[in-house]
């Protein structure tokens, strides 16, 4: 018969070596796999949520900047969606229109602040875009909404999907210093401060262009020197002076109203460009005239002064129109020696020992 061992059982080996039976020890593994991987959980969203803490932060602080930077430009971001035509500003935009910030801005009332003109193009030009699915820059002039007038400089972009326009956005930027700035540095370019009227380099500038178009542009040019001025400026100054040729200048734009252009081409010397549709007949009135019109004496500071005028008129007949300014001097040389308060015609056919013939 077999052998069977008497006594107490032994111990189990798994219980010598583990301590906990594998069915007992499970559930115990299973929760701290769980806590394990809740921490490890809880870490992660912990450092995404600083994460976006930071992201946020830095968010703010960009939008700040850009706010900043958009403000000291004067720059504001604008979008239209499309086809519903539903406008969002951001604050610069409304400030341009002088428009509360916040509220809801109408395209259509929007549209009123600029003058007719520069609605058609802007219209015309947004069209175009979106149809084209492209962009545009324009400069226009606004009324806003508290009745100011402003420039401004309009970027547009037209954002599609699935190649169907969904938005036009851009940015609206007030350039009205820089519009004041070149309007000025173009008007001293071409205009003579102290009198108001074109200055030399317009005048040559017209001429050349008259040149370069040929004939049938320019009819005659009157050149114009005032007599006696020296003698006031310097008896009486250079502030009297200035003042008399100003009263100058009034005098002959209101005499020449229907020429092409009138100019101060030096200290007290203009010119006048006539159009091909005056004969000689009503441009020696014109000359007759601007001699009575300077001859009136010149009230300064209650004090009247008598000057003159010198003209010298050469016509457009054959040869460059730019030598037209070498005859008219020709002519206003021969009106001074013939003693002043005239004026003479060029005629190329002058005999030799005349500079020109008398009107």
């Amino acid at each position: 018969m077999p052998y069977s061992p008497k006594g107490p059982a032994r111990p189990n080996a798994s219980r010598l070596r583990g301590g906990v039976s594998d069915a007992a020890g499970s559930p115990e593994r299973a929760r701290r796999r769980d806590a394990a991987t809740i921490a490890r959980l809880r870490s992660e969203l912990t450092a995404q949520a600083e994460l976006i803490r930071e992201q946020g932060v830095s968010l703010a602080h960009s939008r700040k900047i850009f706010d900043r930077a958009s403000a000291a430009a004067r720059i504001g971001v604008w979008e239209c969606s499309l086809p519903d035509e539903t406008l969002r500003w951001t604050d610069v935009v409304y400030d341009l229109f002088d428009l509360p910030r916040g509220t809801v801005p109408d395209r259509q009332l929007t549209l009123a602040c600029y003058p007719p003109a520069s609605r058609k193009v802007l219209e015309a030009m947004r069209g175009r875009a979106i149809e084209e699915r492209s962009g545009f820059t324009l400069d226009c002039e606004i009324t806003t909404f508290a009745g100011r007038s402003r420039w401004i400089r309009i970027t547009a972009t037209v954002e599609c999907e699935d190649g169907v326009p969904v938005r036009i956005f851009g940015m609206k930027q007030d350039i009205t210093e820089e519009k004041l700035l070149s309007d000025r540095m173009r008007y001293l370019a071409e205009f003579d401060v102290m009198t108001g009227l074109a200055n030399r380099g317009q005048f040559q500038a017209r001429l050349a262009q008259a040149d370069q178009a040929g004939q049938g542009t320019v009819g005659a040019l009157l050149l114009i020197d005032l007599d006696g001025f020296k003698a006031v400026n310097d008896t009486f100054g250079h502030v009297v002076g200035d003042d008399c040729l100003k009263e100058a200048a009034a005098r002959l734009g209101a005499v020449c109203q229907g020429a092409d252009l009138v100019a101060r081409v030096g200290g007290d010397e203009f010119a006048v460009l006539l159009g091909p549709h005056l004969d000689r007949g009503a441009v020696s009135g014109l000359a007759r005239g601007i001699i009575d019109a300077m001859g009136e004496p010149v009230s300064v500071r209650g004090q009247p002064l008598k000057l003159g005028a010198s003209v010298g008129v050469a016509f457009v007949e054959t040869g460059a129109i730019c030598d037209l300014f070498m005859k008219a001097d020709t002519a206003l040389y021969a009106a001074k020696a013939a003693g002043r308060n005239t004026f003479r015609i060029f005629k190329s056919d002058t005999p030799k020992g005349r500079r020109a013939d008398a009107a």
